[in-house]
C-alpha cells in the first residue's frame, strides 16, 4: 500500500483516536506520558510493582522488583536457558482488536504456541485498538490475547504501539493502568520500567543454563504513538506523523548495555522489540537513502540478504532516533524487530544487525487487498542456542494459512474470554 507522502496511510481509519493525547503540543510534547494519573505515577515512581488482585506492593530489592533499584528497567531471574541450550521466542504483533477479538486471532496464537512451544512471548505493540468503550472492555480486549500464554504457563510481556491508548479519551484507562492490570497475571514479565520517555521500557535477561550469568537480553522499548502537533512553532505537515524513540530511551539502552557488560565481563547479546520501524528499515530494503527503485532493491538483496515481502512503505517518525547508531556502537544487538506496518514481513542484515518485521497477528486490522486480505497473518519465531557461539541462530515466520485457519475476508468477532480467577 502506498502512502500519501506523509507516512499517514489508509490504515482502516487509523486516525488519532479519541484517546490520542491532546497534551502533546508545544514543549509539553516531549513528555508523552504527561497525561498519567497522579496517583498511578506516584505509586509506580515509588518503586511499586503490581501483584495479586491489583494492589501495589513493593517487591524485594526495591525499584521495579528486579533488584536493580528505582527505574533501572532490568528484569533478571525470570528466564533461563534450559540445560540443552535451546530457547525460543515468539513475536506476536498488532493483535489490535476490541473486547470481541476476532476468533481467528486467538486461533492463530494458540496454534503457534502449541506448535513452537516457546519459552517466552512478546506481543509487540498495538495490543488493542480504540474499540473498547469502558475500562472493563479494555481489560477484556487485553485478556483475550494474553490468555493463550497464561493458560499454557508461558512467560510473556508486551510493548505498546500507537493504538493502545486510542480508547483512553473515553475510558480514562491509559498505558500505565494497563501495566498495573497485567501485573496481576502470573506469567507476565512487564515491569514499571526505566525512568525514561514511554511506558515499561525494560530489558529482560536470560540466564545461562550453565550458571547464573546473563547469557542473552530481550529489550522491550516503547516507540510511542504520534508526533506532537508542533515543536518550536513548526508543525509536521509533509512529514510522517508517527512517534520515535526519544534520546533518553536510546541513552538508557546504551548505559544499561554497558551495565550488563560490566556485570557479565563481556557484552550480552540481545534482540530489541519495538512497535514502530527505524528509518534504517527502509534504507536496508533499497540499500539507499534517496533512491528507491527496483534496481536499488535488487542491489540491496545482494548486499543485505533481504528476504520477505514489502507491501507498504515503512512508517517511522519524522526524526531518526539514533537507535541504530547506538546499537552499532555497542555491538551487542543481534536484531531489532517491529510491527506497525501490517503487510510487511521482510528481514535482512544491515551492517551486522538484523532488521525485520513481523506481520500482523490480528485479523481485525487492515491487511492486503481483496481475497488476499489475511494471507500474511502470522507470527515470528526466534531461536537461541547457548551452545552456538553467536547464541542467536535465526528466525522464521509462521502463517495462519499454514495451520488451516479460515482466510476469508469477513470479520469473525468472538466473545470475550473469562478472566483468570486471580485477575480483576
Amino acid at each position: 500500500m502506498a502512502d500519501n507522502g506523509t507516512g499517514d496511510m489508509n490504515r482502516d481509519a487509523i486516525g488519532r483516536g479519541s484517546g490520542a493525547a491532546d497534551a502533546r503540543r508545544g514543549p509539553a510534547a516531549w513528555n508523552r506520558r504527561g497525561m498519567l494519573k497522579a496517583a498511578g505515577a506516584s505509586a509506580l515512581g515509588a518503586g511499586m510493582a503490581v501483584t495479586g488482585a491489583g494492589e501495589a506492593v513493593a517487591k524485594p530489592g526495591g525499584g521495579n522488583g528486579n533488584g536493580q533499584g528505582k527505574g533501572a528497567g532490568i528484569v533478571r531471574g525470570e528466564l533461563e536457558f534450559p540445560q540443552y541450550g535451546r530457547f525460543t521466542i515468539v513475536q506476536f504483533n498488532d493483535t489490535q482488536d476490541s473486547h470481541r477479538t476476532d476468533r481467528r486471532t486467538i486461533e492463530l496464537q494458540e496454534a503457534v504456541l502449541d506448535d513452537v512451544q516457546p519459552d517466552f512471548v512478546v506481543i509487540n505493540g498495538d495490543v488493542i485498538d480504540g474499540g473498547p468503550s469502558s475500562v472493563h472492555e479494555v481489560k477484556q480486549a487485553i485478556n483475550n490475547v494474553v490468555l493463550p500464554m497464561e493458560e499454557r504457563g508461558i512467560p510473556w510481556a508486551l510493548t505498546f504501539g500507537n493504538h493502545d491508548e486510542d480508547s483512553t479519551g473515553e475510558t480514562g484507562f491509559d498505558e500505565q493502568d494497563m501495566i498495573r492490570f497485567i501485573g496481576q497475571y502470573r506469567h507476565n514479565l512487564n515491569a514499571h520500567g526505566a525512568d525514561v520517555t514511554g511506558t515499561s521500557n525494560q530489558v529482560i535477561t536470560i540466564a545461562s543454563g550453565q550458571g547464573k550469568k546473563d547469557a542473552f537480553a530481550v529489550w522491550l522499548l516503547d516507540s510511542g504513538r504520534y508526533a506532537p502537533d508542533e515543536i518550536a512553532g513548526q508543525d509536521f505537515e509533509g512529514y510522517p506523523d508517527w512517534d520515535w524513540l526519544r534520546f533518553d530511551q536510546v541513552e538508557w539502552y546504551a548505559q544499561t548495555s554497558r551495565e550488563l557488560e560490566k556485570r557479565r565481563g563481556a557484552a550480552v547479546p540481545g534482540l530489541v522489540f519495538q512497535h514502530i520501524a527505524l528509518h534504517e528499515h527502509r534504507a536496508m530494503w533499497f540499500a539507499s537513502i534517496d533512491s528507491r527503485s527496483d534496481a536499488d532493491h535488487e542491489r540491496a538483496k545482494k548486499k543485505h540478504s533481504n528476504v520477505g515481502e514489502r507491501n507498504e512503505d515503512e512508517c517511522p517518525g519524522p526524526f531518526n532516533s539514533g537507535m541504530f547508531n547506538a546499537m552499532l556502537h555497542r555491538g551487542d544487538i543481534r536484531g531489532l524487530y517491529v510491527g506497525h506496518d501490517h503487510i510487511n514481513s521482510y528481514t535482512g542484515s544491515y551492517y551486522g544487525i538484523e532488521l525485520g518485521y513481523s506481520p500482523a497477528t490480528g485479523f481485525a486490522p487492515y491487511g492486503l487487498e481483496g481475497a488476499d486480505r489475511n494471507r500474511l497473518r502470522g507470527a515470528r519465531v526466534f531461536t537461541l542456542d547457548e551452545r552456538d557461539e553467536g547464541i542467536y541462530t535465526g528466525t522464521e515466520l509462521k502463517f495462519a494459512r499454514d495451520y488451516g485457519i479460515d482466510m476469508s475476508e469477513a470479520a469473525q468477532p468472538g466473545e470475550p474470554a473469562d478472566f483468570p480467577k486471580y485477575v480483576k
